[in-house]
C-alpha cells in the first residue's frame, strides 16, 4: 500500500518549491534564427556592424527575411544586398553552407547564442557568425593570446613554448593563430601541459594552414581544444584575412603576450587591437641586435608589461579573473603547480655533463659537444646521453645535429 499526500501536504510542497532557487535557463536559439544570421553574414555588401545594427533595430535576424524591399533598404542596406535577402539568394547560400558545416562535424555560433564569447561582444566589430570545431565552452574561459613572428629565433620559440606551457598549467586558455613560428610553439606548449588551447584561423575551419600543422590541428581537437574562424567553409588563406582575424584573438583574450616581432610584423596589429579593446599587453624582451626584438622592446618602452615568467602575466590579471581560474583549477593555488625547469639531480653523470653545456637560447652542434667533453666522456656515451635527454624532453634537436635545452 502506498502513501498518498494530503491536499495540505501538496500545498506545502508547492509553496516550498515556489520559494526554492530556480535554475536559470539559457535562452535557446532556433535553427531558423541561426540560419538567418548565417544568411546575413554571407550576403555580399553587408558588413559586421551593419548587420548587427539591422538585427538590433528589427529585433531578430529571422525577422529581417520577412521585410519588404523598401523596409530592407530603410535599414541602410544597399539595393543589391536587399535584393539578395528578399529574393532568397542569401538564404540559399546559408542552407548550402549549413550543410557543409554539419557534414564536417563543425558548428556555428551567433550573437544570439549563449555560447557566444562575452569578451568578443565588447569589441568594435565582433563577427556575426563564428565557425567552430571542438569545445565551444572554452570561448568563455579566461585566456591569453600569444603572438609573434613566423620566423622566431631559438630563444623566441622556446619562450613561447615555455610561457604557454606554464600559463596553461595554471588554468589559462592559450589563444593563437596556428601560424608558423611563435603561434605553433604556443599551441604546442599548451598541449605539453595538458592544457586548453584555441586556434583562431584566417581560413575556413576545413582549410588547414600551414599544411605542415595538420597534426597540430588534430592534437588541439583531440585534447579538447577549439578551432575557430569567422570565414566560411573552403576559404583559402588570403593575406588580408589574417590581420582581420587578429582582432578576434585580442578580443577574446584578457591579455596579449608578444614574443618576437619585427617592425612591420602583423603582430603589431594584434597589439594595437588589444590596446584599443582595453586588453592587457605583455611583451618578452629581446636582444636589441635582433630585428625580431623591435616589436616587443618597443611595446615595453610604450608601457607593456615586461614578461620573463608566467608569474609576470598572472600578477597583472584582474583579481576576478584569477579567482575564476583558481576556482576552476580546484583547491590548488597556482603557486602549487610546478612549472620549473627540469631537475638535473637524478641524471646519470654523462647526461649531467652534456646537459650542463646546453642553453635554451643558443644551439650547440654535436661536434662542439664532443670537443668540449673530450677526455671526460667518450663520444659513444655522448651520443647515448643526447638520445636519452632528447627522449625525456630535456633537450630538443634542431636541423644539422644542433641541440638546445628545453625551457
Amino acid at each position: 500500500m502506498t502513501d498518498n499526500p494530503t491536499d495540505t501536504e501538496q500545498a506545502a510542497d508547492a509553496a516550498e518549491a515556489s520559494t526554492a532557487p530556480q535554475a536559470i535557463q539559457e535562452p535557446q536559439i532556433t535553427q531558423a534564427e541561426r540560419l538567418a544570421w548565417l544568411a546575413l553574414a554571407l550576403t555580399p555588401g553587408l558588413g559586421q556592424r551593419r548587420i548587427a545594427r539591422a538585427v538590433e533595430k528589427v529585433g531578430s535576424a529571422e525577422r529581417i527575411f520577412t521585410l519588404p524591399l523598401t523596409e530592407l533598404e530603410a535599414l541602410n542596406i544597399s539595393a543589391a544586398s536587399a535584393q539578395s535577402l528578399f529574393h532568397g539568394a542569401s538564404m540559399a547560400e546559408a542552407e548550402k553552407e549549413w550543410k557543409l558545416v554539419t557534414e564536417s562535424g563543425g558548428s556555428l555560433i551567433t550573437p544570439s547564442d549563449a555560447a557566444y564569447p562575452e569578451r568578443l561582444r565588447e569589441i568594435y566589430d565582433p563577427p556575426v557568425v563564428l565557425w567552430l570545431r571542438g569545445d565551444a565552452s572554452l570561448l568563455a574561459r579566461p585566456g591569453i593570446a600569444i603572438v609573434g613572428t613566423r620566423q622566431p629565433t631559438t630563444y623566441g620559440a622556446g619562450m613561447a613554448q615555455m610561457l604557454a606551457r606554464d600559463l596553461a598549467a595554471h588554468g589559462l586558455v592559450i589563444l593563437s593563430g596556428m601560424a608558423r613560428g611563435v603561434d605553433t610553439a604556443a599551441h604546442r606548449g599548451a598541449l605539453e601541459a595538458n592544457g586548453k588551447t584555441v586556434a583562431v584561423w584566417g581560413t575556413g575551419i576545413d582549410v588547414i594552414y600551414p599544411k605542415e600543422n595538420k597534426r597540430l590541428a588534430e592534437q588541439i581537437l583531440e585534447s579538447g581544444g577549439t578551432i575557430l574562424s569567422e570565414y566560411p567553409m573552403g576559404t583559402f588563406p588570403a593575406p588580408q584575412n589574417f590581420p582581420i582575424r587578429n582582432r578576434i584573438l585580442s578580443g577574446m583574450s584578457v591579455g596579449v603576450l608578444v614574443i618576437e616581432a619585427g617592425e612591420n610584423s602583423g603582430t603589431r596589429i594584434t597589439a594595437r587591437c588589444a590596446l584599443e579593446q582595453n586588453r592587457e599587453v605583455f611583451a618578452v624582451p629581446g636582444n636589441v641586435t635582433s630585428k625580431n626584438a623591435w616589436g616587443p622592446n618597443t611595446l615595453i618602452k610604450q608601457g607593456a608589461k615586461l614578461v620573463a615568467t608566467w608569474e609576470d602575466v598572472w600578477e597583472e590579471l584582474p583579481t576576478q579573473i584569477r579567482l575564476e581560474v583558481e576556482e576552476r583549477m580546484g583547491s590548488a593555488s597556482p603557486d602549487d603547480a610546478t612549472a620549473s625547469l627540469f631537475s638535473e639531480t637524478d641524471l646519470p653523470e654523462e647526461q649531467k655533463l652534456v646537459f650542463a653545456l646546453m642553453r635554451p637560447d643558443e644551439a650547440l652542434q654535436m661536434d662542439e659537444i664532443v670537443e668540449r667533453l673530450e677526455g671526460k666522456v667518450s663520444s659513444s656515451e655522448i651520443f647515448a646521453a643526447i638520445f636519452e635527454l632528447e627522449l625525456s624532453g630535456k633537450i630538443r634537436a634542431l636541423p644539422g645535429k644542433n641541440y638546445v635545452k628545453t625551457f
